[in-house]
C-alpha cells in the first residue's frame, strides 16, 4: 500500500518536524538572550523577518486553497484533502509564524523604539489588521472543516489580496518611516 500525504503518519510527521523546528527557533531565540551578542538587535530583526515571511506565505497561499476548496464537492475526496492541507497549514506555519512574529516584533518596538513614533504606531495598526485576516482565515478553515463555507470562489480571490495590501503598507512603513 502506498503511502499518500493526506494519510495520518505523514501528517504526524509533519507536525514532528515543525515541533522540532520551533523548538529549535526557540532554541535559538533563548540563546541569543543567555549570550547577548553585541548585535542582538540585528539577530532578533532577522529572526522577526524570517517569521513575517512564512507567516505571509501562508496568509497568501491560504486563500488560493480557499478557491479551490469551495470548487470540490463537500465529502469529496478531493474536499477532504483540500480540508487536511488548510488544517496543516494553519496549525504547522501560519499560527506558529503569527506568534513569534507578534512576539520579535513587539520586542523590537519596546527594546528600540520604546513603542515611540507614529510609524511605528501605523505599523502596529496596519499588523493588527492583518492578525484580523489571519483570525478569518481561521474561522473559513473551521467552516470548510465542517462543510459550512458560504463564500464564493470570487470571494476569495478578492480575499487573497488582503495581506498582500496589507504587506506593502507595512513595509513601507517600516522602512521609510513617513511620520
Amino acid at each position: 500500500m502506498i503511502e499518500r500525504q493526506t494519510d495520518v503518519q505523514p501528517g504526524k510527521k509533519a507536525r514532528t518536524r515543525a515541533f522540532i523546528a520551533i523548538g529549535l527557533f526557540v532554541a535559538l531565540l533563548a540563546g541569543l538572550f543567555v549570550w547577548q551578542p553585541d548585535d542582538l538587535y540585528l539577530w532578533i530583526k532577522a529572526l522577526h523577518i524570517i517569521a513575517v515571511m512564512s507567516w505571509m506565505a501562508a496568509l497568501l497561499y491560504m486563500p488560493r486553497l480557499f478557491i479551490y476548496h469551495t470548487d470540490a464537492a463537500p465529502g469529496s475526496e478531493q474536499s477532504e484533502t483540500f480540508k487536511m492541507m488548510e488544517q496543516r497549514l494553519l496549525k504547522v506555519i501560519m499560527n506558529p509564524a503569527m506568534m513569534i512574529t507578534w512576539v520579535l516584533g513587539l520586542y523590537l518596538a519596546w527594546s528600540v523604539y520604546g513603542f515611540q513614533g507614529g510609524w511605528l504606531h501605523a505599523k502596529l495598526l496596519l499588523v493588527v489588521l492583518l492578525t484580523g485576516v489571519h483570525m478569518m482565515f481561521s474561522r473559513a478553515v473551521r467552516a470548510f472543516a465542517r462543510d459550512e463555507n458560504t463564500r464564493s470562489a470570487r470571494y476569495w480571490r478578492l480575499m487573497n489580496e488582503a495581506p498582500t495590501l496589507l504587506m506593502i503598507l507595512i513595509v513601507i512603513v517600516a522602512v521609510v518611516k513617513p511620520f
